[in-house]
């Protein structure tokens, strides 16, 4: 015991030195021999990616300026992986140095952190079907608009009577916008030029001009004021001597824009930091009810895909016992992630479904496979004498199975059966992927809102507490109801 509270004071004095040496970071930087950068892999070509030749080396336009920042400044250049929609916390947090990922310059992330001088400017580029007459967010009132969250885009469509519709990746709103999931998708020129607008998308067009134009820039913490100069002296060093023109004409992103005068950074699009009062409260009751309606639909799917599965097993020939093994191997094996991304983005090709109706899908089918399992187990611990009975009763082997071994198996299934509900109702967080928002998706949204985690982190496990407990209740009394014998057995 003494040695663990030595060890918890050692990490607190840790991290506390950590917080003190914020303001010193390039000193650190010049010890250590490199500084970190967090970015984000899935932001994907041409901002860094995986060598095609060699995946273990990272390349990408920010992997060059960064190598040459740190050139310039005598040290090594490290790369760290984290979520996009985390680097901006994960910087203040101090997990690495700076974060460099596409990083936008916006009036609310200047009020977070420094923000060096700028190394790009992008365009905010509109597209559309090839079929729509749309030339501007004004001729998309009320349609659905998708852009990514966090950005100067989510912003600008924020501003506007449209519906914005959020995504994680760069080439999973132009997917929806060819299957008319979406009427609209704005996003920075970069992306849209390669993951939109492209021969391999013919259903899509950009819009011709810039909706908006912005930079990006070096997101630096509050305090390191010497290590944002020494970054903007290696930026103003590299535009001098065309180093960072070489740069961008590698990644074929030089253009006009790169020798017009840098876009202010507009507090137009600006929004106030909320506070969880009444309507967010309100927010996350609807969110918990999207979440709710979600799992009872997905869990009325999986149950009789379950029940039809463990018969398969059980009472079917060798072919279907082998395929209903096959459906519960593969659907228990694989993520259930993976089968959202499937079924969503995978099948769109050739049969487009809705977020709803992919979610349920998704989590009806995968779960199906684990109560196939638990309606197996229970049909196996009836006794065999209960199927003898039936016979000499003279009931046919369906009559045995619907009226004498279902009830008695669906009886002793019932405390896992409501076990995996409430894992199916945590699960379905997971449908954010698809678009979907539920409470885990709205607590998110909220937490950037507000720049803060604990509020809407408690509301939202509140919430899924308040889903998950009666439920495990209604079980306990059907469970006694249920019981042959009311009094607890003596042990």
């Amino acid at each position: 015991m003494k040695r663990a509270v030595i060890v918890l004071l050692a990490v607190l004095a840790g991290c506390a030195g950590d917080e003190g040496g914020r303001g010193h970071t390039l000193k650190a930087i010049k010890d250590r021999g490199y500084f970190t950068y967090g970015s984000d892999l899935q932001g994907g070509e041409p901002y860094l990616f995986e060598d095609p030749q060699n995946p273990r080396h990272i390349i990408g336009f920010e992997v060059d300026i960064a190598d040459e920042i740190g050139r310039r400044l005598g040290v090594k250049a490290k790369f760290v992986q984290y979520a996009w929609s985390n680097l901006v916390p994960s910087l203040e947090r101090g997990d690495f140095d700076v974060v460099m990922n596409g990083l936008e310059a916006t009036a609310e992330r200047q009020e977070r952190i420094l923000l060096s001088e700028p190394y790009f400017i992008y365009a905010e580029t509109l597209a559309v079907r090839r079929d729509s007459a749309a030339k501007s967010l004004d001729d998309l009132k009320g349609k659905r608009v998708g852009t990514l969250n966090q950005t100067y885009a989510h912003d600008l469509l924020k501003a506007q009577p449209l519906e914005a519709v959020l995504y994680e990746g760069n080439e999973e709103p132009y997917i929806d916008l060819e299957q008319g999931r979406v009427d609209g998708v704005l996003l920075d020129n970069i992306i849209a030029d390669r993951y939109g607008c492209t021969p391999t998308r013919p259903a899509v067009k950009c819009v011709p001009g810039d909706i908006a134009r912005g930079t990006y820039v070096i997101g630096i913490r509050k305090g390191d004021d010497d290590l944002k100069a020494a970054i903007d002296g290696a930026l103003a060093g590299m535009r001098a001597d065309g180093t960072l023109e070489r740069i961008l004409r590698k990644a074929n992103l030089w253009d006009a824009r790169q020798t017009e005068p840098a876009p202010a950074i507009s507090a137009a699009k600006a929004v106030k930091l909320r506070k969880f009062d009444s309507d967010m409260l309100w927010q996350f009751i609807e969110a918990a009810l999207v979440t709710l309606r979600l799992s009872i639909f997905a869990f009325l799917l999986a149950v009789p895909v379950g029940i039809m599965l463990a018969v398969a097993r059980v009472y079917g020939g060798p072919i279907a016992s082998a395929l209903a093994r096959i459906y519960i191997e593969v659907f228990r094996g694989t993520p259930v992630l993976l089968q959202l991304f499937v079924l969503y983005y995978g099948l769109a090709p050739y049969y487009s479904l809705g977020p709803v109706t992919a979610a349920v899908l998704g989590l009806g089918l995968n779960y199906g496979a684990y109560e196939a399992e638990v309606y197996r187990g229970a049909l196996l611990a009836i006794p065999r004498g209960q199927t003898e009975a039936a016979k000499a009763l003279g009931m046919a082997p369906t009559q045995t199975l619907r009226h004498v071994l279902l009830p008695q198996a669906l009886r002793l299934a019932l405390p896992p059966m409501t076990n995996d509900f409430v894992s199916l109702l945590k699960d379905s967080s997971l449908v954010s992927v698809i678009t979907v928002i539920e409470l885990t998706k709205r607590m998110t949204i909220a937490a950037v809102d507000m720049r803060g985690w604990l509020l809407p982190g408690l509301a939202c496990a509140g919430l899924y507490l308040v889903l998950s407990f009666p439920l495990s209740e209604l079980a306990r009394r059907l469970e006694r109801r249920l019981a042959r014998d009311q009094r607890p057995q003596a042990l």
